[in-house]
């Protein structure tokens, strides 16, 4: 009976002393600063950065982002503002003119669809990115929502 013991606990020892490995789970998702939307990366990387590229690349480049520019994606805008009283016009002009103004470069879509004005903001391709603008445009539009949205491609 010890000596069943002992194979045993000797056969389970190892088993005890393994670790399985710790992976760590990335969800995959890029994290886009909406600040810099509208902005050249050339642009945010400072004057101690040199970049050497040959203008072939560049120009390849370039290219590209205009090739595209044509193509939707899903991703998520924010609605600020939805109404269809008498002022909705006048209203939908000044908030997407005031957005337009607080948030230089981020998209602000203005529409009609009878009878109601909308304005949404943003073109975000993850909820994440579009979540920050989010919280900080709730404190001025209480009313605003996120929405699943064909937003335009990035440039």
């Amino acid at each position: 009976m010890k000596r069943i013991l002992v194979i045993l606990i000797l056969a389970l020892l190892p088993c005890a002393l393994l670790r399985a490995q710790e992976y760590r789970v990335d969800s995959g998702t890029s994290r886009v600063d909406s600040t810099l939307i509208g902005r050249n990366i050339m642009s945010v990387l400072g004057a101690g950065v040199k970049v050497n590229q040959s203008s072939a690349m560049r120009s390849a480049f370039d290219s590209y982002v205009y090739s595209n520019a044509s193509k939707k994606l899903t991703g998520y805008r924010i609605r600020v503002y939805f109404d269809n009283g008498q002022n909705a016009r006048n209203k939908s002009e000044a908030i997407a003119r005031s957005i337009s103004n607080a948030y230089p470069g981020m998209g602000v879509y203005r529409t009609f669809e009878s009878p109601n004005y909308k304005v949404t903001v943003g073109d975000f391709r993850t909820k994440d990115e579009a979540l920050k603008v989010f919280h900080a445009l709730k404190a001025s539009y209480p009313t605003a929502l996120l929405l699943k949205d064909t937003i335009n491609y990035p440039r």
